[in-house]
């Protein structure tokens, strides 16, 4: 799996294998902890070549800085690879929507996104609050 595009959003979608991508971010700032992001968006847009054909296993995880998981496992998403007759590779995009996201503190996250239980790439995320004013 060639990983083209990951990341988190406001919203995503796919027409006809356009990967439609609406207010990407990797940082929230939030006015007081814990915070709750309403929703928002994993995009990812990957390539397979004809040695990666038949069936896979993507998992999407959102941990903190130390690697602990932030909210529910997510369902695994199953994924058969075909490709067509005439081609060396498909690209396939994958859009996972997530709702009411909580961190209970500032700091580091990030969604990682493995195949086959093989971690291929992570979007990174920071939580911040604003600056204290004297």
């Amino acid at each position: 799996m060639d990983v083209q595009v990951a990341v988190l959003c406001d919203a995503a979608t796919d027409n006809g294998g356009k990967l439609n991508i609406l207010g990407a971010f990797d940082t929230i700032q939030a006015q007081t902890l814990p915070v709750v992001h309403p929703q928002c968006s994993i995009a990812l847009r990957a390539t397979f070549d004809n040695t990666e054909e038949g069936p896979h296993n993507l998992r999407i995880n959102f941990v903190d800085e130390d690697g602990g998981s932030i909210m529910p496992d997510l369902p695994v998403i199953p994924a058969e690879i075909v490709l067509p007759d005439d081609s060396h590779f498909v690209t396939c995009n994958f859009i996972i929507n997530i709702q009411q996201l909580k961190f209970d503190a500032p700091g580091f996250y990030s969604v990682e996104i493995s195949l086959d239980e093989e971690l291929h790439t992570s979007i990174p995320l920071l939580v911040k609050t604003p600056p204290a004013t004297a």
